[in-house]
């Protein structure tokens, strides 16, 4: 995620063969990557017409600015440390009786 999340911040308007040349992802990991910034509405799409025959190219760019993300991942893992450290002191609670 940190990979696609830098690469879309220091690019517009990317196709998804482009990320994965870009970061040196495969298109599993894209896809995945993509449907996690989708769900989050953090990023952008919009299709244009292929040069060539066959369907639309989507394409993405980052919709929120990057410290958005950041802090959301920041608040995620104080919160996930947060409950380690209260089963931690249960632990040592019980320990102690």
């Amino acid at each position: 995620m940190a990979t696609l999340i830098t690469y879309l911040a220091n690019t517009d308007d990317v196709t998804s063969r482009e990320i994965e040349i870009g970061t040196d992802l495969g298109q599993p990991e894209v896809s995945i990557g993509m449907r996690t910034l989708r769900q989050n509405n953090w990023v952008e799409e919009r299709d244009i017409k292929s040069k060539e025959k066959g369907r639309p190219v989507r394409i993405y760019k980052l919709g929120v600015p990057i410290g958005e993300i950041i802090k959301h991942y920041e608040e995620e893992k104080n919160s996930e440390a947060a409950k380690s450290m209260q089963a931690i002191q249960r632990l040592k609670d019980i320990a102690a009786t």
